[in-house]
């Protein structure tokens, strides 16, 4: 009786909400957003996209905290002029109250910068492309440029205003190659296998940094006798990394370890947002003062830091990331690498992701080719130029778009909403802002999780396609390099075809050869049959 009962309520409310539904829908039929995102054509509607918009930014609204804090690994535009007195030349690389201050001015600025970044994207491919694609500042350049340009609070041989000036000339470069229709036929020109490690290498480069001290949930260290070890210590000598209090006794540690379950138990009953549920978690419960997880210690950055939290709404404009570029250093073989590079990935990976989505949203036709494909790659390259222009890196249409689309989201409609949804979390960048390290690092080893499935679709028994594409993977997190993987990915790759290509010109000599004896044989026939023919002329 009681279960009827609730039933019936439910029942009840369901009859408004359908009558509701089906007056915004026919309202919309009626209005130039039918016309203009052809609504009807596509087989969907108003409420349809809404709600494969809503599912779409839920699963990838992590950017926005998880980027802006592998950037300000990087340090951003803080200096040694930034610390507090005494500033020795280390001081960036050591606890410092005013550094650490200037590091959470630019995570702020960082985290804005993200989100402006996703809006304007994805709301410029829904009404130019007219597809249901979100973009952000994508998962790898990010990590490229924190850890292997600039370096750990700056320790790198790039400064953060140069490698912005390398996205952007990456962005200009990658949208000329799309307005010239280069772009799929470069990705084309790149063996299969070493794409596929790529995106794989990168995955497991992600998912290191996420188990790290600094960026991540602690579970490795240094070692000075095997270099990395297990970790998660309770405290850390500051000045030599050394482990204190014991391994595995970080309470951190396990509280993103819990929250890593959570995310992987969301993901594997198919429950959308699981990526947020895990960070939303840990998050709140290290958002309580006084304890041993706590985010705002106290200490004089910590309690200015939870004052900042405690606003909540505030809409926090970017003060020192944007339009920093620096065109210095462009005399340098480390940043022409570091522009080969990004443009590499761009190619590869960001090109694969928009096709990919697009094959799954059925937007494919029996040419390979798809509606709005040319004004999709345009404005996933020119949203990397205004990324570098507020201080992140690559946009990049997300893997998780496929989340809304199978709400059913067919349009750019989809895209716009999702561009809304980026723009109102503008005014929660407090929020967005104190969220520890510790709920970032599980939804970084997700990610590589996500990225190694690539794996199975290389051809492990074919020695060529293996090793290079071995390489690629085991190099990327080990020399703490995407650039040193993709090199020896590729130099492996040629190296093992030049005798394929050796092999092939010899024949082609061969034929050439055996063509020209061919040739010289019947001219020699046909001149000997010449001489035969006046000869019996003369005689007769």
């Amino acid at each position: 009786m009681g279960g009827g009962k609730v039933c019936g309520v439910f029942s009840r409310l369901k009859k408004p909400w359908t009558r509701m539904e089906k007056t915004i829908n026919e309202a919309v039929t009626n209005s130039f957003i039918e016309t203009y995102f052809k609504l009807q054509q596509r087989k969907t509607c108003f409420t349809k996209e809404l709600r494969a918009a809503t599912a779409t930014f839920l699963t990838m609204a992590y950017i926005i905290t998880v980027n802006a804090t592998i950037l300000t690994a990087s340090g951003g535009t803080c200096s040694v002029a930034d610390c507090s007195p005494p500033a020795t030349p280390d001081c960036t690389l050591k606890p410092n109250a005013g550094y650490e201050a200037c590091l959470a001015k630019t995570k702020n600025d960082l985290v804005v910068a993200t989100s402006v970044t996703a809006m304007v994207s994805s709301v410029a491919m829904g009404f130019l492309a007219n597809l249901p694609l979100g973009l952000a500042p994508g998962m790898g350049p990010n990590a490229y440029l924190a850890f292997n340009l600039v370096g750990y609070h700056g320790s790198g041989s790039i400064s953060y205003q140069t490698s912005m000036a390398i996205v952007l000339v990456e962005g200009c470069a990658f949208l000329l190659a799309s307005a010239f229709g280069l772009r799929g036929k470069l990705a084309k020109l790149i063996p299969r296998s070493v794409r596929l490690a790529c995106a794989a290498g990168i995955g497991l480069f992600i998912a290191f940094v996420g188990l790290q001290v600094n960026q991540g949930v602690g579970l490795i260290g240094p070692d000075p006798a095997n270099l990395v070890t297990m970790t998660a210590c309770k405290s850390i000598d500051p000045e030599t990394g050394a482990c204190l209090g014991g391994k595995l006794q970080s309470p951190k540690f396990w509280l993103g370890a819990f929250g890593f379950l959570i995310t992987s138990y969301g993901l594997m009953k198919n429950i959308k947002g699981s990526m947020i549920y895990g960070i939303l978690f840990v998050t709140f419960v290290s958002w309580f003062r006084h304890t041993e997880v706590t985010y705002f210690p106290d200490t004089p950055l910590g309690d200015g830091n939870f004052n900042y939290f405690k606003q909540i709404v505030d809409f926090h404009k970017i003060e020192s990331t944007a339009w920093v570029f620096s065109f210095d250093d462009f005399n340098k073989r480390e940043v022409w690498e570091a522009l080969a590079t990004l443009f590499y990935v761009d190619v590869i990976a960001m090109t694969g992701i928009m096709y990919t989505m697009a094959e799954i949203g059925e937007f494919v036709d029996e040419k390979g080719n798809f509606e709005g494909e040319y004004m999709a790659y345009i404005v996933d390259a020119a949203g990397t130029i205004v990324g570098s222009a507020l201080g992140v890196t690559t946009t990049a249409t997300f893997v998780e778009s496929s989340a809304g689309m199978r709400e059913g989201g067919r349009t750019g409609l989809t895209a716009v909403i999702i561009g809304l949804f980026f723009f109102l979390s503008l005014f929660f960048t407090p929020l967005l802002s104190s969220v520890p390290p510790w709920a970032i690092g599980p939804s970084l080893v997700m990610v590589g999780v996500m990225m190694m499935k690539v794996v199975k679709d290389i051809d492990w028994t074919n020695i060529k396609e293996a090793v290079p594409a071995f390489a690629i993977m085991i190099l990327m997190p080990l020399t703490y390099s995407i650039a040193n993987g993709i090199v020896a990915g590729i130099g492996l790759y040629v190296a093992l075809s030049l005798f394929d290509y050796a092999a092939s010109i010899i024949n082609w000599l061969g034929k050439m050869r055996r063509r020209m004896i061919k040739e010289h044989n019947q001219v020699s026939a046909t001149a000997t049959t010449g001489v035969d023919s006046n000869s019996i002329v003369e005689i007769i």
